[in-house]
């Protein structure tokens, strides 16, 4: 397993880390024994990096996550968390509620402290409230030792700058922005470098749109991202490939990207996962592919309140 460095720090992160939505049977229901040898399997095999937030499967994540590293070392990991969303309508990111928060994720997860914690999905809340109440929160929390470092997540990327306007970030966590069909996250870039922020980046597979599976009814992409992508994963079937190996080795091989999350609740599916971030990767097929997914390039689709896309 390869490390890199997210941004100031100081942390050593794994090219690909666990993202632990998965344990709260967000994708199907999961077996929690599995879950937690999941959890086992991701940390043998060098993933250092393991993010959860209470929203998943209404804290059901976070409470098999937390039974999964109970007899594993602290110094062993690092964890991020999340606080503000509880729910699929539900936000709420004034301080009294994100400090609340935490102290549930860390008994939940059985430890005194997490390393990072995130402002979660923060589009879906008031400019106002996240400026004024969360980030505060997030400073106050790492002023008492119980975080190491602060930051937000969400979809648009016109979130990040809005704040970063204004307040200093340790980390930000965004997803569905560096994978093959869209790479728009690289447009951030030059301003987290001048801001020293590190960066998490999440769903190298779009939501699932990156493989060969049916894609979910719930996905918000709209139709011709759907059928592109389907088109690339037939097209790597073709030739004996699979598009979601393409896809993970494409977003952990980039430098300027310090990880990238993958979930799953099976030990088979992380396994293979780490082993194809070792392969190098078919510059022939991810040509052809990026060729398929070229008329989609950068697509996405809204999320959260147009108060943030001013």
């Amino acid at each position: 397993m390869k490390y890199r460095k997210l941004g100031q720090t100081g942390l050593d992160v794994s090219v690909l880390s666990y993202g632990a939505s998965s344990l709260g049977s967000v994708f199907r229901e999961i077996n929690e024994t599995e879950g937690v040898k999941t959890v086992h399997a991701a940390i043998d095999q060098g993933i250092n990096l393991i993010d959860v937030s209470p929203y998943y499967g209404l804290t059901k994540a976070e409470t098999v996550l937390g039974k999964a590293l109970v007899d594993i070392p602290r110094d062993k990991y690092i964890l991020s968390t999340k606080a503000g969303r509880f729910g699929e309508n539900n936000f709420d990111f004034s301080k009294k509620r994100i400090i609340k928060s935490l102290e549930e994720s860390l008994q939940r997860l059985g430890t005194d402290y997490v390393d990072i914690l995130y402002l979660h999905d923060i589009e879906f809340g008031s400019y106002r409230q996240v400026m004024e109440e969360g980030i505060p929160a997030l400073e106050e929390l790492k002023r008492q030792g119980k975080i190491r470092f602060l930051g937000v997540s969400g979809l648009p990327l016109i979130i990040f700058e809005k704040v970063l306007r204004k307040v200093d970030l340790d980390v930000i966590l965004s997803y569905c922005h560096y994978s093959l069909n869209d790479t728009s996250l690289l447009s951030l870039l030059p301003l987290l470098n001048e801001k020293n922020v590190g960066l998490v980046n999440a769903s190298p597979l779009s939501m699932g749109l990156l493989n060969s599976r049916d894609v979910a009814n719930w996905h918000p992409a709209d139709k011709e991202i759907q059928q592109l992508c389907m088109q690339a994963a037939k097209f790597c079937e073709a030739q004996g490939e699979d598009l979601a190996k393409l896809a993970i080795q494409y977003a952990t091989r980039n430098e300027s990207i310090p990880t990238t999350l993958v979930s799953t609740a099976s030990v088979k599916n992380i396994t293979k996962n780490i082993k194809w971030t070792e392969e190098p990767i078919n510059e022939d097929l991810l040509k052809q592919v990026l060729d398929i997914l070229q008329p989609i390039h950068n697509r996405t689709w809204q999320s959260g309140n147009t108060e943030w896309n001013h």
